[in-house]
Order: structure tokens, then sequence, then C-alpha cells
């Protein structure tokens, strides 16, 4: 592992690290973080995680991974501990009688009953050190080589979750049932939450005791929620997402309600001006302006509901119907190979997660093949729903621009664009993607401007754009 030269250089690289995992850091707030931590004690670990958090942490959702990024770069220092000789590789799945797997269990019991933190951290290290090392990586007396580490190696063989019946035992005894027992599922759980987050911060310091700390910050951190591509998030990660839906159509909204406010002046009312000016020697100290007229646009929705896409339409159907009152009407139309008019999911004070299970199940998009097909989408939407657009419509396309090789009906698009004020495509896929394989997404790009949205960030930064 690289050793930074000073102090200084540790806290470049940490704060670099932090930008690269989605965390906005300006120069000011880098230096404020390093006078700070010059007036910390440095020998108090979780006083310095507090001083970098309370001058880089601006947001909440980055605090989980700035806590990963800070054990990582300060980990914690141990005493005699479990590396070197004592490292040995994980016990095969079938060998259940492992004296080590048998004696951490039990240990691991006690502390998820009393809720030690220090024993779960012992317990989380000694774990990763005895049943963590993969096979044939250079672990246990007389191995070569790298060694490498696995977390889910190390939660499989302990199995925190099978001990959750002999904890509700020994919290609650017989009484089984009711609130009690809710409240002790969740306490339990929590706390294995957190001996799963000890597990994966000892891994994550292991290979970057043997490997480079940088190298393991750019893979082996998570990002921010909000920087998790939709496309290839995990089970875990779309229910946070869809948690942080909620708050983000609420930040957006009030911004889009402020801009409006802000705008609510309309053009100089020139004559009124100087009429004022007369009682100020001729200095038009106050400008008058004509009253604006109140104006909000019509959105109009075609997304790609196909399995490829299907998540990112979801999220973006999900933050645009929480943000309808900023519009005058918002109408919905969803396509495979078949097109159908999708706003009767989303009734005004209906549950929007359940809308889009529903939408999921019912909608009539499916027509032959089951096979994406623009071309033949927009001709369809031209055909029935024509009227839909008009000079106060913005026109919102969601979809990787892949029709499976078929006809793009390019002039069909066209006369659309045409028809609406403003037309935007939201592509899901990465800007090197496009006109790969089956993708048509210049040919399109070229008729209406397409923007690259990966994640929540980028959907964010796009809707704060949209003309209200």
């Amino acid at each position: 592992m690289k050793t930074p030269s000073s102090l200084l250089d540790h806290h470049i690289e940490f704060v670099e690290a932090l930008r690269a995992a989605g965390l906005t850091i300006s120069l000011a707030e880098a230096l404020d973080a390093a006078q700070a931590v010059q007036r910390a004690p440095l020998a108090d670990r979780e006083v310095l995680r507090a001083t970098y958090a309370a001058t880089l942490v601006k947001r909440q959702q980055h605090r989980r991974t700035f806590d990963e990024m800070f054990d990582l770069y300060f980990p914690r220092v141990w005493g005699a501990g479990m590396r070197g000789d004592q490292v040995r590789e994980a016990p095969l799945p079938w060998e259940t009688d492992d004296p080590d797997r048998v004696r951490l269990r039990a240990e691991l019991q006690q502390a998820l009953r009393w809720g030690d933190e220090e024993a779960l951290a012992d317990i989380a290290r000694e774990a990763v050190a005895r049943l963590g090392a993969l096979p044939g990586t250079g672990a246990g007396p007389g191995g070569g080589g790298r060694t490498s580490w696995s977390r889910m190696t190390v939660l499989d063989r302990l199995s925190p979750q099978t001990l959750m019946s002999a904890l509700l035992e020994a919290f609650l005894g017989g009484q089984r049932g009711g609130m009690m027992e809710q409240v002790a599922r969740s306490t339990i759980n929590d706390r294995i939450r957190r001996f799963e987050q000890l597990v994966d911060a000892d891994v994550r310091r292991r290979m970057a005791d043997d490997r480079d700390v940088a190298a393991v910050a750019r893979t082996g951190v998570r990002r921010s929620i909000e920087d998790v591509a939709f496309l290839s998030a995990t089970r875990a990660e779309l229910v946070e997402l869809r948690r942080e839906i909620q708050p983000l159509a609420r930040r957006l909204a009030a911004r889009v309600a402020q801009q409006q406010r802000a705008g609510q002046r309309g053009q100089l009312d020139f004559r009124r001006t100087i009429r004022a000016s007369l009682s100020t020697g001729g200095v038009p100290v106050t400008t008058h302006h004509r009253p604006r007229r109140p104006h909000k646009t019509d959105l109009v929705i075609i997304c790609d509901l196909s399995q490829s896409v299907t998540t990112f339409a979801h999220f973006t159907l999900l933050l645009v119907y929480a943000l309808r009152e900023q519009f005058s009407r918002v109408r919905a139309f969803g396509f495979v190979d078949d097109l159908d008019e999708i706003t009767r999911f989303f009734a005004p004070g209906g549950d929007v997660l359940e809308s889009v299970a529903r939408l999921s199940s019912e909608a009539r998009v499916n027509w032959l093949l089951g096979r994406t097909d623009y071309g033949r989408a927009f001709e369809l939407f031209r055909e029935r729903y024509l009227d839909a657009l008009g000079t106060r419509t913005s026109l919102l396309v969601l979809g990787d621009a892949r029709s499976n090789y078929g006809d793009p009906a390019l002039p069909v698009f066209r006369d659309l664009v045409g028809r609406a004020r403003h037309t935007y495509w939201l592509n899901p896929e990465r800007r090197s993607a496009w006109d790969t394989g089956d993708s048509v997404a210049s040919k399109y790009a070229a008729i209406a401007p397409m923007h690259e949205c990966r994640n929540l960030t980028q959907l964010s930064e796009f809707v704060k754009s949209l003309p209200v």
C-alpha cells in the first residue's frame, strides 16, 4: 500500500476520493476541513470522523459513502490482530462443524443481544480473517501471493439472520407477537446490518493493505445512491432509490415554484416607469412592469416500457408525477411494440408506487412479439393521440433508442416534434453506448435534443431545466 508522505497528502487523497464517489466538495470546504483537522485530537478516531463529516458532508444521503471512505483512509488501529499466520482459508460450505464458525456464531449472538459495538467490531475483524480468505489466493500458512477477501463468504458462513429466533427468545421469552416483537425484530435487524457494515469495512481495509487505497476506493466503496445507475441497480439499491424519489420531488417542486415566483414580472412598462420618475427628478429609481400572464405547459410523456429500460422509465414517471402540480396537465403513454395511454394509472391522490406496480401488469403495450419498436410506437401515437400535442405542450421521450433494427420512422417523429413547443429525449445509457448495435440514438438526437440520464442526479438536473 502506498504511504502518503504527510498528513496533508493523505487529506488531499481523501477529499479527492470523496469527490470521485459523488460528494460535492469545493476548494474552500476542503481548506476548512484541513484547518478543522489541525485542531482535532488525531488520536481520537471518532472525533476526527465527526470533524471531517461536519465540514465535508452536506447531505444525509452522502453520509454512508463518507463513512465507508473514512474507514478506508483512516482504518481502526488494532493491537495483536488476526493478520499474518492466523489468517486461514475459509472452510468449505459443508464444514458446518468448523470450530471457528461455531464459536464466532455464539459470540455474535451475545454481541447482537446486548448491542455491544466493540464486540461486533472484534467479531467482524476475526470473522474476516478466519472465514473470509478465498481458497487458493495465498491465505494461510505457507500461502504465497495476494490474498482475496469475500464479505459474502463471511456472511454466508455466519448467517446472522438465522440467529433471529434465538435472539427473539432472549428478548421476549415466550411472549411473542404484538408491538413488542416488532420493536425487537427492528432492533435486531439494525444490529445485524451494523455487523454487516463492519464486515464490509474490514474486507475493504484488508484489500487496501494488500493493494492500493485509491484502487479499492474506486471499486469497493458504494457511490452515493443519487449516482447509482438505474439500469444496474441492485434490489437493495432500488428500494433505497424509491425512498429517495419523494424527498427529491419535494425539493425540486420547491425550487421550481421559487423560480416561477421570481419570474412573475412581465415586460418593462416604459410609460409608468417614466411617469413615476418625475417624483425623483427624472431618475427611474423604481421600474414598473406589466403583469405577467400565468402560464403552465402541458407535458406529454412517451416511454419505453420494455424490460431493458423499465426501471428507468418507472423512476422517471415517479418523479414527473410527483411534480405534476407544476404543469397544467400531464399525459403519459407507454409502449413496447404497441402503445397505450397509461395516464389512468396515476390518478391524483393515489399511491404512485402502487400505480407503477399496476402499470407493469395491466398496461396494454405488447402486440405480437413483444420486442421494442420505436417506429411503430410513434406511428400509433400520431394515428391515435395526435391531439395531445400543441403549442403549449412539452414532449418528453424516455428510452434507449434501441428498436431491434426496425424502421425508426424518423419522418413521423420529426412531425411530432414540430407540433410540440419543446421536445426532450432522456436516454438511460452512457453516451459511449449510443449508436452501438441496434441503437439509432444519433438519428433521433438530430431531430430532438437527447440527454444522458442514468441516475437520480442527472434526472433531477434535467427536471430543473424544464420550462414550466
